[in-house]
């Protein structure tokens, strides 16, 4: 009888199991997250080449797929939070950080942990959005206006994670990202720290990694501006891009600007410096290798010439134009940019096309109007004389097509794609008046081909799947207003101031000269005189409204300085937008 060997007896009895580990390194197991059978493979395409010292990320793009990782969704995009969290890790010297608004707890804890290392780590944000929501009680959650209702269900979405109702003390520290920061002894603060209630927006969106990197972009550091809303899986979040640009003297000039914000810290003197309060600063130039960027910083003042501010620095970049211009912006109101685009279109014959955020696309103050060839006049049958409708309108004038909930958060211009003059327009500046005169904003204007290459990509993309000409609503308002206007008067830039309590003395006395209804006034167009008319605005605040446009419903007016909500309620019923 042959005795088996005992080598074979132990071979034989490992077989099976390498057999089943054979077939399960085969299928991919145990190598990383991958799509399940219901998640079947996203095709991409080639990447482009990067400028070696300039990279380019949007969060949409079709060159990369990952995994959300609050919502585990595989989608397609670049993920911006990890290249964040990556250029914080990196850091050996310092990290600064000006943010409008930041909600993404790894951020946080990237922040805390370079903080605990030794690194000196300082935070800039905007005050609107500071808020210890989870103190909140169920009757100041039910007091909260629509706009202010709707961040706090963001937060309860984030935070809650188990889904009970409540926040607890653990649930708090590892997802409240003001908890996180000061937990890890982060120093923080928001645009108060001058003394004010804060002046416009800190609209900013960059990070200076040890005085050598600078990354910015049109993106805030949030769920619905990187990865997606917490409860809605279809959603992709806003169409946003951020750059690294490695360059000391880039990193120079945005810590000179972040450095007029900070003064000497929390908790110090009120020396900080936001809004108009910072002294004028030109448009500097920067070479990274062949690569030349051009950086601005608003506000302005409105004593400057519009040349010297951020908006005139984009329309006379665009007046070098020489083919082509293609726009991807989340907001358009400024008239000398529109003035700027309507002489290269009609005069030039530069071939125009645009896409814009579908939420201000249509509205009555949106420079698309024109462009589609459109004049609209308000309800007292005024119009600016200044917002000519373009002749023979560009085709391709529209609307991307986005998720549910998404929003176009672009701010870019492309210039002559293609040619040795390519130039991309970026950063966190939308191009509005407010942006221009009231917030603190920066602007890069960046003269190489290789760079707009990625720009020219994102485009296309959301251009080949985008709607075209106004809507059917906003048609169907033109032709009612051409029908109650036939003859337009033009808007005069003022108008005699009426003192209310001469108004509220006149009906008194005179029941017959009161108006039962007064009209409504439109926040986005009406004079500073005609706001004033309005319960409880004086000139100061009525400035304020103006320069804090566009609104798009009565809840944005909470980020004017000098309305609460019980102000709000005097004007609900009063104002339109």
């Amino acid at each position: 009888m042959n005795r088996i060997p005992s080598w074979w007896r132990q071979l034989r009895r490992w077989l099976p199991w390498a057999a089943l580990l054979l077939i399960l390194v085969a299928a991919g197991y145990g190598v990383g997250p991958r799509p399940s059978p219901q998640e079947p493979e996203l095709p991409t395409l080639a990447p482009l080449p990067q400028h070696p010292r300039i990279r380019v990320a949007f969060n949409q793009s079709r060159e990369s797929t990952y995994r959300d990782p609050y919502r585990q969704i595989h989608r397609y995009g670049y993920n911006l939070e990890e290249l964040i969290i990556s250029q914080i890790r990196s850091a050996r010297r310092s990290v600064d950080v000006a943010v409008q608004e930041l909600n993404l707890p790894l951020i946080a804890q990237a922040l805390a942990e370079r903080r605990q290392a030794g690194i000196p780590v300082r935070v800039i944000t905007e005050n609107t959005y500071v808020r210890a929501w989870h103190r909140l009680t169920p009757a100041e959650v039910q007091a909260l206006d629509e706009r202010s209702r709707q961040k706090f269900e963001e937060y309860r979405r984030l935070v809650d994670v188990n889904r009970d109702g409540r926040f607890s003390p653990e649930e708090v520290a590892s997802r409240d990202v003001y908890a996180l920061l000061d937990r890890g002894q982060v120093p923080w603060l928001d645009d108060t720290a001058d003394g004010s209630k804060g002046s416009g927006l800190m609209h900013h969106k960059f990070v200076v990694i040890d005085g050598q990197r600078v990354l910015t972009g049109s993106a805030n550091f949030t769920l619905s501006d990187i990865h997606g809303d917490f409860d809605a899986p279809g959603s992709v979040g806003n169409a946003n891009h951020l750059l690294l640009l490695d360059s000391p003297e880039l990193a120079r000039i945005y810590t000179e600007e972040f450095n007029l914000m900070w003064g000497d810290g929390p908790g110090g003197l009120p020396d900080s410096r936001f809004g108009v309060q910072k002294r004028k600063r030109p448009l500097q130039t920067v070479l990274i290798d062949d690569a030349v960027v051009e950086v601005h910083f608003s506000p302005a003042s409105r004593s400057l010439p519009y040349e010297a501010t951020s908006n005139g620095i984009i329309a006379t970049t665009l007046a070098q134009a020489q083919k082509r211009v293609d726009l991807a912006l989340f907001v358009f109101t400024d008239s000398g940019i529109a003035n700027q685009l309507r002489q290269l279109h009609q005069e030039r014959k530069v071939e125009i096309r645009g896409l814009f955020d579908p939420g201000f696309a249509f509205r009555d103050y949106s420079r698309t109007l024109e462009m589609w060839g459109l004049a609209l006049p308000d309800e007292n049958c005024r119009l600016d004389p200044a917002r000519l409708p373009w002749q023979q309108p560009p085709q391709a004038i529209g609307i991307p097509n986005l998720a549910p909930g998404d929003k176009l958060h672009h701010k870019f211009a492309i210039l002559d794609p293609g040619t040795p003059q390519a130039t991309v327009i970026t950063g966190s500046h939308n191009w509005s008046v407010s942006a221009n005169h009231l917030n603190d904003e920066n602007l890069l204007i960046i003269r190489n081909r290789q760079v707009v290459d990625h720009f020219v990509r994102e485009f296309e993309r959301l251009l080949a799947e985008a709607r075209f000409g106004p809507s059917r609503r906003l048609r169907e308002e033109v032709e009612e207003a051409a029908r109650r206007c036939p003859n337009p008067l033009p808007l005069a830039p003022t108008s005699p101031t009426v003192e209310p309590e001469l108004l509220e003395a006149t009906s008194r006395s005179s029941p017959s000269l009161a108006t039962p209804s007064p009209p409504r006034v439109n926040l986005n167009t009406a004079t500073a005189a005609e706001l004033e008319q309005l319960p409880g605005i004086g000139p100061d605040l009525a400035q304020r409204i103006i320069e804090a446009r566009p609104f798009s419903s009565l809840e944005d007016l909470q980020r004017v300085k000098g309305i609460g909500p019980a102000k709000m309620e005097q004007l609900r019923g009063r104002v339109t937008w």
